[in-house]
């Protein structure tokens, strides 16, 4: 975990999206550090205090790559974001879980169980939980494509209907 005593500064951007406004913290290298709901800011800067200590967001545009792979996510290229950078902070383990959800293709769920055997770790399926609801850069770090082991849709930070609606969206329509 890098956390500072001096304030990060990020830009923060928001752009439209079919489940509401996104919004993209970028590092001045043009790094995603974050990617929440605007109905979640509170959550986003939470979530950036704790991996970084003081964050200080200032309105701006992201990087044109960064805008350009969000939009080309929501107008259907599920590949959009395989190339954009992200750093995230957090522990050595909550890395090793992004880096797995990150793995897990588009169009397809994994349980919180099978993510916890894909890391190695196949007994920690509740800190794989706790994980996931620590991810700040939702989406391209996919924690919706983690579900109940019985096939349930199971929390969602950004709220279960817009969970349901992305899994739909990479599924090519498909309601789950």
């Amino acid at each position: 975990m890098t956390r500072q005593s001096t304030p990060m500064t990020l830009t923060l951007d928001r752009i439209a999206s079919p489940v509401g406004e996104v919004l993209v913290a970028t590092d001045a290298e043009g790094a995603v550090r974050a990617l929440d709901f605007h109905d979640y800011e509170d959550r986003m800067r939470r979530l950036l205090h704790r991996h970084y200590g003081p964050v200080e967001l200032v309105e701006g545009r992201a990087p044109e790559a960064v805008r350009r792979a969000v939009e080309a996510y929501f107008g259907g290229d599920l590949t959009a974001f395989d190339a954009v950078v992200v750093k995230t902070g957090g522990t050595v383990f909550q890395q090793a879980v992004w880096a797995a959800l990150r793995a897990i293709p588009a169009g397809e769920t994994r349980s919180y169980g099978q993510l916890a055997a894909a890391i190695g770790s196949p007994r920690a399926v509740r800190a794989v939980g706790l994980a996931n609801g620590s991810n700040p850069v939702g989406v391209i770090v996919p924690c919706h494509r983690v579900i109940g082991a019985n096939g349930t849709l199971t929390g969602y930070a950004g709220g279960l209907e817009r969970k349901r609606w992305l899994l739909a969206h990479e599924a090519g329509g498909r309601l789950l």
